[in-house]
């Protein structure tokens, strides 16, 4: 099988959580033979590239951040420009954010299934996946315990053509915490949340508190 994959990340490359997920996702994707082309809609200059690809290829992963939980605007512009196909295309998604609970995606699965019929195409299942906005914040190894589970999710891929297995539906983790865990996740972000957070504005660069109000 040969695969397209679409980082569909408004960040550039280098900074991409999607991207860092992707390159584990590959790594075992291609452990048996499976090769792929991948395009990054963060580069408008791909974006003639992508099209030509998504046309001439019949299995298409399409990699999605969802931000707020919302699908990126640069994505959806992209994706406008493409006309339906009426072949044997699979599109198939990899769903993920920084919330960890699996019910803050489904709303953006559903919309995808939606998509996959606008563009022609049969849908071939989501990989969904929460609690990955550290990614990029963490230290290596924290980072390498996040992305790696993703190489085995690979694996399934290249068997199987989709996300529509047990195991990619297990991968998901908890649909929604449980009451005691949200009451001490709530306590443990109002505690350390301000200090956690504060760390990260400065390893960014930021020189202002972070409720700084310059135009109050």
């Amino acid at each position: 099988m040969h695969a397209v994959i679409i980082n569909g990340s408004p960040r550039i490359k280098k900074l991409s959580n999607t991207d860092k997920i992707l390159e584990k996702f590959t790594a075992g994707m291609t452990e048996n033979g499976t090769t792929f082309e991948q395009y990054e809609v963060s580069d408008k200059k791909q974006w003639e590239d992508i099209r030509k690809a998504f046309y001439e290829n019949t299995h298409i992963l399409i990699a999605i951040p969802l931000y707020v939980e919302c699908i990126p605007g640069l994505l959806l512009e992209f994706l406008e420009t493409l006309s339906p196909k009426n072949d044997e295309t699979e599109i198939a998604f990899i769903l993920q954010s920084g919330f960890a609970e699996g019910i803050q995606l489904r709303c953006g699965e559903t919309y995808l299934k939606i998509l996959t019929k606008k563009l022609g195409c049969k849908y071939a299942g989501t990989l969904v996946k929460g609690d990955n906005f550290s990614i990029r914040w963490v230290e290596e190894g924290t980072a390498e315990r996040v992305t790696a589970p993703y190489t085995e999710m690979g694996c399934e891929y290249a068997k199987t053509g989709g996300f529509e297995s047990d195991k990619c539906k297990a991968f998901t983790g908890p649909e929604i915490f449980s009451f005691p865990l949200r009451v001490m996740l709530g306590v443990v972000f109002a505690v350390f949340a301000k200090s956690g957070f504060k760390k990260i504005s400065q390893g960014v660069g930021c020189t202002k508190p972070l409720d700084y109000k310059p135009y109050k």
